[in-house]
């Protein structure tokens, strides 16, 4: 390799590391951005009515293109077009086989998407997104849905999202049937309790589970944090941990966001202030005795850690040994090496 080959090689493993730098560092900005806001989940029309799908949000795109895709369940996302926030102007120059059935119209907050005439093949999830600068960027929300990094020559830029709308046609509006359990788990001993809400029985399916506790007396209070979903066909449950509050009772109300309308479930949980119970006092000449019918050895635990340190002490002794094999046959492979040249060379003299 000449001397002009190997600076070129390092010159660009230079700027490779560079571009990892950089990429790494707008990952790291990006992932926490904020993004679009598309309220409804899901939207129900009959075929040969009329759609639109709104998207929130955008005074905080540097640019004033307005980005939407659709996404359907077996297919990728592809761009439909782009619309101009100022003025409400659009380009369908991304060859959407369904482009001339887009259009866009002027709404009480801001352009949005339109359909004119509803087709069962436009049953989708529809998307909007713009363009940020990382360089703008100075104020974060972790409820981020996704994010696409792009380069450009003037600067560093990335899109965000929406959570998206999902279009539903011909299909029936029903509304979830809500209730609320105790979930089971042993969150209970650390002071925390478990609700489970579940919604089920809705058409469309797509729900939005969230949770108001209220004081005796007192107002509401929505909570803040995040829950665990579980969704399958035809019902979605949200797993809630509870801190216990070591003074007051709280009831907690579980809401269902659909499109037929908010369902608030019939039956509040309650979960109470833990008991302030203290053991009575007893004479210290009891104490030994106390001790020794109090202590009750759990066998199992004691049976099962030993076993687990057990099966650990095997486990570390079959890699030593293993370790010791390859080293012993690479050592070995090296002498018969180092050897052979030697016997050519006592046989050729």
């Amino acid at each position: 390799m000449t001397v002009l080959g190997a600076a070129e090689e390092a010159g660009a493993s230079v700027e490779l590391l560079q571009l990892l730098q950089l990429l790494l560092q707008t990952w790291a900005l990006v992932a926490m951005a904020a993004q679009l806001i598309q309220d409804d989940l899901t939207l129900t029309r009959r075929a040969g009515e009329e759609v639109s799908f709104s998207c929130g949000g955008t005074d905080q795109c540097d640019l004033d293109y307005v980005y939407w895709y659709q996404k359907k369940d077996t297919e990728t996302f592809k761009v439909i077009l782009y619309i101009l926030r100022n003025n409400g102007n659009i380009d369908k120059g991304y060859n959407h086989p369904q482009k001339d059935d887009f259009s866009a119209v002027k709404k009480e907050k801001g352009w949005e998407l339109l359909i004119q005439t509803v087709k069962p093949s436009h049953s989708a999830t529809y998307y909007c997104s713009c363009d940020k600068d990382v360089s703008h960027t100075d104020t974060f929300n972790s409820r981020q849905v996704f994010v696409t990094v792009g380069f450009t020559v003037g600067g560093n830029w990335y899109f965000i999202f929406g959570s998206g709308t999902k279009l539903y046609v011909d299909e029936q509006v029903v509304k979830p049937v809500v209730s609320v359990y105790p979930a089971a788990s042993r969150a209970h001993l650390e002071g925390k309790s478990s609700l489970l809400c579940l919604a089920s029985a809705m058409s469309p399916p797509l729900v939005q589970i969230y949770w108001k506790r209220q004081k005796e007396n007192g107002p509401l209070e929505e909570l803040q944090g995040e829950q665990l979903e579980l969704r399958e066909p035809g019902r979605t449950a949200a797993i809630r941990v509870i801190d216990r509050d070591a003074l007051y009772t709280y009831k907690y109300h579980c809401y269902v966001k659909h499109e037929g309308g908010t369902v608030e479930a019939q039956t509040q949980a309650e979960v109470p202030a833990p008991a302030a119970s203290c053991p009575p006092e007893r004479e210290p000449a009891d104490l030994p005795a106390l001790q020794q019918a109090d202590y009750v050895p759990d066998t199992t635990v004691s049976f099962q850690s030993q076993c687990r340190v057990k099966l650990l002490c095997v486990l570390y002794t079959v890699l030593i040994v293993k370790s010791l094999v390859y080293c012993c046959g690479l050592s070995l492979l090296r002498i018969l090496r180092n050897k052979g040249p030697s016997t050519n060379c006592t046989h050729a003299d």
